[in-house]
């Protein structure tokens, strides 16, 4: 069977469309991401503007009548940060679910982490022991950490990297004082789970998902995307805390000349870099291997799930 999942995420909204069968991981069929940025369009009050639903109506009819010609024969819905934490989220969210026929949940950001951990647990097996993932999205930095497919900890903070470019107002290239507030913010989040997150003997495997970190990675020399899945991708934290040095003193433009950076990703670098070296450092990691699967795979997975019970 084919089945989409469609990612109504903070940045971008990602229509995912893979090939199911009984046994096997799933096969993408096809992709297609589009970048609306909702995090963006949340205003001064941390509310939508009233034409949100038709904007993201739009892009989501165009996605699912893709989706639907291309076979696909059921698209699971989701919506994360930006929706979660707007004061109108929920009621926007209803008008476009009315408009489009389609059911959309909201994922908790426990649900998101937890989601996230059972995809990168199926992708790296059992011998990775207790594992540790971190994702930087749009609106927020998931964790959770566990030895099971369940996190024994799950938690999400509001330390995205487009929240914190937008919230901390981040020039071109951004001031020192900017990045020193913004720096603060981020180590007084990450050191409030400290307790929670770090465990006796520490975490066997470290992984790392979303957009953020591939770009870091591949900053870093890892694999371009075109060499697959299966290239194992390593970010070292010696190189993470240069490059997080290096992205926050350029300019968006200088950012783009980076490899595997894209426009609509570069404005929010300097952000992501911040957090992923914060939690580098605070959490004593080594290095971080890159992950194919996150979010959407893990929706996927438990869906996949359900239906064999």
């Amino acid at each position: 069977m084919r089945l989409g999942v469609l990612d109504i995420g903070s940045n971008t909204v990602h229509l995912l469309v893979c090939d199911i069968t009984p046994g096997s991981a799933p096969i993408p069929a096809f992709s297609i991401k589009e970048p609306l940025g909702l995090i963006g369009l949340l205003n001064e009050e941390g509310s939508f503007d009233s034409d949100m639903p038709e904007h993201l109506t739009t892009l989501i009819d165009e996605l699912v009548d893709a989706a639907k010609s291309n076979g696909c024969k059921d698209i699971l819905a989701f919506a994360t940060s930006a929706i979660r934490e707007a004061t109108n989220g929920q009621l926007m969210l209803d008008e476009v679910i009315k408009r489009t026929k389609q059911q959309i949940s909201v994922l908790s950001g426990a649900d998101e982490a937890r989601l996230t951990f059972l995809a990168t647990r199926r992708w790296f097996g059992w011998s990775s022991g207790t594992l540790l993932n971190l994702d930087i999205g749009g609106g927020s930095l998931e964790l959770a950490i566990g030895k099971g497919e369940r996190p024994d900890f799950a938690i999400s903070l509001p330390l995205g990297a487009g929240r914190l470019t937008k919230s901390f107002s981040f020039s071109d290239p951004p001031t020192m004082k900017q990045l020193n507030n913004a720096n603060e913010y981020i180590y007084q989040q990450i050191e409030n789970v400290l307790d929670e997150i770090t465990t006796e003997s520490g975490a066997d495997h470290v992984v790392g998902t979303s957009k953020t970190f591939r770009s870091l990675a591949r900053i870093a020399g890892a694999a371009p995307s075109a060499a697959g899945p299966y290239v194992k991708r390593i970010l070292p934290a010696a190189k993470l805390n240069q490059i997080a040095r290096r992205v926050t003193e350029m300019t968006v433009q200088q950012r783009t000349n980076l490899p595997g950076v894209s426009k609509a990703r570069a404005t929010q670098l300097a952000a992501g870099a911040m957090v992923a070296s914060a939690a580098v450092d605070l959490l004593n990691i080594e290095e971080i291997e890159i992950s194919p699967w996150a979010l959407r795979e893990g929706i996927l997975l438990r869906h996949i799930d359900s239906l064999n019970r």
